[in-house]
């Protein structure tokens, strides 16, 4: 591994990236991050509050479209790599609000940061993205998404996201831009903003309000603990070759209506509390990980069990109700759209 000492984080305050600065500045001392965040609504600088005095740690607010501001930041800052979490992730704002700010952020910010990868000649860039880009599996059928599987993304969100991963390989194979492309399943943990499915039954379950689920709330997803995903970045940034494509799951799949069962049993509310509505537009039906590869090749695989994580997640949020509220406070001006699988709840 090269000598790699500053690290641009973009969309590190993020829930994922502040879970992963965390875990680095812990794990490497001797690193330096930047974390560079438009903050957004989702993004919260409070989840770094805990390490904002490290001296290893230092915050830029800017946007990654901004491509003067990213190069000054490179220039000032001495970054020799770029780990990308930034992105418009919300499915129901691409579907009911609207899709230009996920393909300026997604595609066009994407872009910003491999042409500052190219001029700059930096060690190494992962752009982190969803298995949403491969589509839907449907339920029972034997098959999982490798990274092999042909793109087919059925929302905006997932559109733009297959948008920047093409642009990553486009500039590896135009280009040679060192650059490496991760498909992860859905995380779940701490500092997550509460539109997502988890954290959102779970601020609903605290004050004993229904939980409500799209369609007959079977959709499945594979839940990964948000530090198994870390360490797998990590892993990437360390050893994985540039213009490769690694899948990260959990081989954890659970429908929508199971994980909500989970949660009311924690707070020992009764199956009357989840409420059904009508399923949302192009509601992938399952998506499944085949993660063999970052296994085989990094010597990766998932180590939180389910149980455990999501209790431990559960415990988390119950005991930071100011977390909670200090951001739901700061955005009560946003419609609150719900994501991954619960239904808008328009204010």
């Amino acid at each position: 591994m090269a000598e790699t000492k500053n690290i641009l984080v973009c969309g590190g305050a993020g829930f994922i990236g502040s879970n992963f600065i965390r875990y680095m500045l812990q794990k490497h001392p001797d690193y330096r991050i930047v974390n560079y965040d438009k903050l957004t609504y989702a993004g919260n600088i409070d989840n770094l509050k805990d390490i904002e005095s490290l001296p290893n740690y230092k915050f830029i607010q800017g946007d990654i479209v901004d491509a003067h501001k990213i190069d000054e930041t490179i220039k000032n800052e001495g970054i020799d790599s770029i780990i990308n979490f930034a992105a418009e992730t919300h499915v129901d704002r691409s579907i009911h609000i609207g899709s230009r700010e996920f393909v300026m952020t997604n595609v066009l910010g994407v872009q910003t940061l491999l042409d500052a990868t190219r001029r700059y000649n930096l060690w190494k860039m992962i752009n982190i993205s969803t298995d949403e880009v491969y589509g839907t599996l449907q339920i029972g059928e034997d098959r999982l998404f490798t990274e092999e599987t042909p793109f087919e993304p059925n929302v905006p969100y997932a559109a733009a996201k297959a948008g920047g991963d093409m642009l990553c390989r486009a500039y590896f194979h135009t280009f040679q831009v060192p650059v490496i492309v991760s498909h992860c399943s859905n995380n779940y943990g701490p500092y997550q903003f509460p539109e997502k499915l988890i954290p959102f039954f779970v601020t609903k379950a605290m004050k004993g309000e229904k939980l409500t689920l799209y369609g007959d709330g079977k959709n499945i997803r594979d839940w990964i603990y948000v530090l198994d995903h870390a360490r797998a970045i990590e892993l990437m940034f360390e050893k994985g070759q540039p213009g490769e494509v690694y899948n990260i799951g959990a081989d954890n799949e659970l429908n929508n209506l199971q994980i909500a069962d989970i949660i009311l049993k924690q707070f020992n509310l009764p199956n009357d509390h989840i409420e059904f509505i009508e399923d949302r537009p192009g509601h992938d039906r399952r998506y499944g990980i085949d993660f063999s590869k970052i296994e085989r090749e990094l010597g990766w695989k998932p180590t939180y069990s389910f149980e455990e994580a999501v209790k431990e997640t559960i415990d988390w949020y119950s005991k930071n109700p100011e977390w909670v509220h200090n951001v739901l406070e700061r955005n009560k001006h946003i419609n609150e759209y719900t994501d991954h699988e619960s239904p808008i709840q328009k204010a």
